[in-house]
């Protein structure tokens, strides 16, 4: 008989699950060598916990079934919580296998002995310490089954070293999953009533729902009955481009965002939740439903969005409607010095078909959706839990998912170096990612925020805690001792020419695009009083302003 860990690898395999992302230790050495015993599971190694983890998030969002992560320990599971909890946010499904140290070693309290539980469920739906090597299987099977949901949610196995290494273990069938439920006829009808009933209606689209087959029939709702189609301000993944119906995505910024809901009296939520601010601000509400606005369920998030809004066309006898279709246009080639908004302008003038974007850039990407909307059609990856560093792992797990697609990584000087090991493991892997990042030597989006809080600090301690520049850093030189071949733009010419190396030549590439940042000066100083001032203004001149300031 096997022992635990060749079972436990048997058994994920047989679920389905194929790739594991691994930053291993002492406890974690049998399930590492039962590795070469198991030819269907790929072992990635990362050198940071975090890259393992988002990662691990990045390949589930596009494969559509989860990857396995390896971590050491409680302090391993710690590293990699924050890319956790983005999956967590986007409902991802994730299997991590921590270990453990063995069950009769856990009494002496060793310098590495920890809560592993209580570190798993701040992330974690799903949490169980394996106690015997009969039961290791089944309970791997179970975390599948807990990761695949419905909805998507992370699974956290934890693995004692003697569980691993007892012999005696049996492989577990693969879990069987229930399928989503469709919501109910009588919610179909009540939303097809307030449909019917006139006014300004709107449908907030999340998760599935941003997917092809939902959005076209959420686009035929709206074609019919001139029903507004926004998406969740950070979707898990955005299926967009010419050919598809075009979504506005919900502004950052709160203030943004209730100019685009301001008088819609109905809103429809599809797979996503009623829109709240990111963070509380004085004087602001943090519930952006505006007044007189009442929000209806559709589908929750343990539903099926497509059948649901399929089902909402069929009782609204809107299935031979045509939807409006985002038509094909790309922006012209950009020339001159180096901006945020000509690198957005440059990725959309040459986007390739069927590329993954997977976005972190922050403030330096805020008109990247509208220069790329009559791009061809693509996918977009975004900060589903607003903690920084997922952009580059997430572009490993999703350039292993699918590696005969493109994949363009976005990010920001600051995000970019919470997680850099991840061009590492592209080097390692030989993965066909091109990594962007904005190099503005500042934590830009903190510099809006110290803004927007109404914090006084203009002295030079407080501006040293945003700044980035003393030392600066050198992204090619990063870049090239990780094993990416790595470039510097500082003119829209130099980044086109670096962006279309990158595209046609295999393996992963790095371009530094040194650009000013997007807020700075006056036009910071003065965005507090613009943003709060877009409540009280026509609401033609307020919408005609948050498209100036974000498109």
């Amino acid at each position: 008989m096997p022992n635990g860990a060749h079972a436990l690898l048997q058994t994920l395999a047989d679920a389905g699950v194929e790739v594991c992302f691994s930053n291993p230790g002492t406890s974690e050495m049998h399930f590492v060598a039962a590795l070469d015993h198991e030819p269907r599971m790929r072992a990635v190694l990362t050198l940071f916990e975090g890259v393992a983890t988002g990662a691990a998030d990045g390949y589930a969002r596009m494969a559509g079934k989860p990857a396995a992560t390896l971590l050491h320990l409680g302090c391993g599971l710690g590293n990699g919580l924050a890319n956790l909890h983005n999956a967590r946010k986007g409902k991802v499904p994730v299997v991590n296998i921590v270990g453990d140290h063995a069950t009769s070693h856990v009494k002496y309290d060793a310098q590495l002995q920890s809560d592993i539980e209580t570190v798993a469920r701040n992330c974690s739906t799903w949490v169980r310490t394996s106690a015997s090597t009969d039961q290791l299987c089944q309970d791997a099977a179970e975390a599948v089954a807990a990761s695949m949901g419905p909805p998507g949610q992370v699974a956290t196995l934890i693995l004692p070293a003697d569980v691993s290494w007892g012999a005696g273990a049996n492989p577990a069938p693969p879990p069987v999953l229930p399928p989503r439920e469709v919501a109910q006829d009588a919610v179909i009808a009540a939303i097809a009533q307030v449909v019917q009933g006139g006014g300004k209606i709107a449908m907030l689209l999340g998760g599935q729902a941003l997917r092809e087959p939902a959005l076209l029939a959420a686009g035929k709702v709206a074609a019919r009955f001139g029903v507004k189609l926004f998406a969740e301000v950070f979707p898990t993944r955005i299926e967009r481009g010419a050919g598809l119906p075009p979504v506005e995505r919900i502004a950052y910024l709160a203030e943004l965002a209730a100019v685009q809901l301001a008088g819609y009296q109905h809103l429809i939520l599809v797979d996503a939740k009623s829109p709240v601010s990111f963070f509380a601000y004085p004087g602001k509400a943090s519930d952006l439903l505006p007044d007189g606005c009442t929000a209806h369920v559709l589908s929750s998030a343990q539903q099926d969005a497509e059948s649901s809004l399929q089902r909402l066309c069929n009782e609204l006898a809107c299935d031979d409607a045509q939807a409006v279709l985002q038509i094909a246009a790309r922006p012209g080639r950009p020339i001159g010095r180096l901006t945020a908004e000509k690198v957005c302008k440059a990725i959309g003038h040459l986007l390739p078909e069927r590329a993954i974007l997977v976005d972190e850039a922050q403030t330096s990407g805020v008109f990247l959706p509208s220069l790329t909307a009559g791009a061809p059609r693509h996918d977009v990856l975004t900060l589903t839990g607003g903690a920084i560093g997922q952009g580059l792992p997430n572009a490993v797990g999703a350039a292993i998912a699918c590696p005969d697609r493109p994949v363009i990584a976005l990010a920001g000087d600051g995000s970019a170096m919470y997680t850099i090991q991840a061009l590492w493991t592209m080097a390692r892997e030989r993965l066909n990612v091109t990594n962007i990042i904005f190099n503005n030597a500042s934590y830009a989006i903190l510099n809006v925020e110290l803004q927007r809080v109404g914090a006084s600090g203009d002295g030079d301690k407080a501006r040293s805690q945003l700044d980035l520049s003393q030392p600066g850093i050198d992204f090619v030189q990063l870049g090239n001792s990780l094993g990416v071949h790595s470039v510097r733009a500082q003119t829209a010419e130099e980044f086109c020419i670096a962006l279309e190396n990158a595209l046609r030549s295999p393996g992963p590439h790095l371009i530094e695009a040194v650009v000013p940042s997007a807020f700075s000066g006056l036009k910071l100083r003065l965005l507090p009083s613009l943003l709060g001032s877009l409540g009280k203004l026509p609401r033609p001149l307020a919408r005609l302003i948050k498209r100036k300031v974000a498109p």
